[in-house]
């Protein structure tokens, strides 16, 4: 038989398992569960989409700075001229082109001499370089018959060539030369040089930077011939 206190006990279960009972005419509401659902998980792709939208900006950037470092690295040793490389015993083009000082400097007025003709520009770091190197030659075989003469290839001319003449103290004729005269030529890598020999004909090409003692030894025998 129960006891009073179990009776109580019994009471308060069954009334709150009533409570916790649905109402009959109760239906669950699976649009507002998908709802809040969405809303919790849209600040979660909001920042997904975002840090992937970075990541790709990054890339995009990175590829963009690599493509401008290759295009400025070759950039500078090009001049617009695809012309064909003048071969060996060939004549080369004559021209006539003032120098800086306004004397008029021909090609085939050097007929009977050794000519290093060196196509170069002020942007050309390989020019740079070897320049030093002809101005060495033009004083050491000046009296054996070399000729050394630059043709400037800058766009803008005797604009920045003037200057750059005088600061460097160059010791040979420099002309400035047009795309005209370039493709003539050949040029195309910078710098690029030709040695002519006395009888006027090509006897060297040298695409890039010469050796400077392998161009040495070559003048030296063109200039015994």
């Amino acid at each position: 038989m129960e006891t009073n206190s179990e009776m109580n006990t019994n009471r308060w279960v069954d009334h709150h398992l009533v409570k916790l009972n649905p109402d009959a005419d109760w239906q669950p509401n699976t649009a507002r569960a998908f709802a809040r659902f969405e809303e919790r998980r849209r600040p979660v792709y909001r920042r997904l989409t975002w840090a992937v939208a970075a990541v790709i900006a990054a890339c995009i950037c990175v590829l963009a700075f690599l493509a401008s470092r290759t295009i400025v690295t070759q950039h500078p040793e090009k001049v617009s001229a695809a012309g064909v490389t003048l071969k060996e015993g060939q004549t080369p083009p004559d021209f006539k082109l003032p120098d800086a000082t306004g004397a008029s400097i021909r090609l085939s007025h050097y007929k009977g001499k050794v000519v290093l003709l060196n196509f170069w520009a002020t942007w050309c770091h390989g020019c740079k370089t070897e320049i030093p190197w002809f101005m060495e030659f033009a004083v050491k075989y000046k009296n054996r018959g070399l000729v050394v003469l630059g043709v400037a290839l800058d766009d803008d001319g005797w604009k920045p060539v003037r200057p750059y003449l005088a600061e460097k103290k160059i010791n040979y004729p420099v002309v400035v030369g047009s795309p005209a005269l370039a493709k003539q030529y050949g040029v195309e890598p910078m710098p690029m040089t030709y040695l002519i020999d006395r009888r006027g004909k090509v006897a060297a090409t040298h695409i890039g930077m010469v050796d400077k003692d392998n161009t040495e030894k070559e003048i030296v025998q063109m200039l015994s011939k």
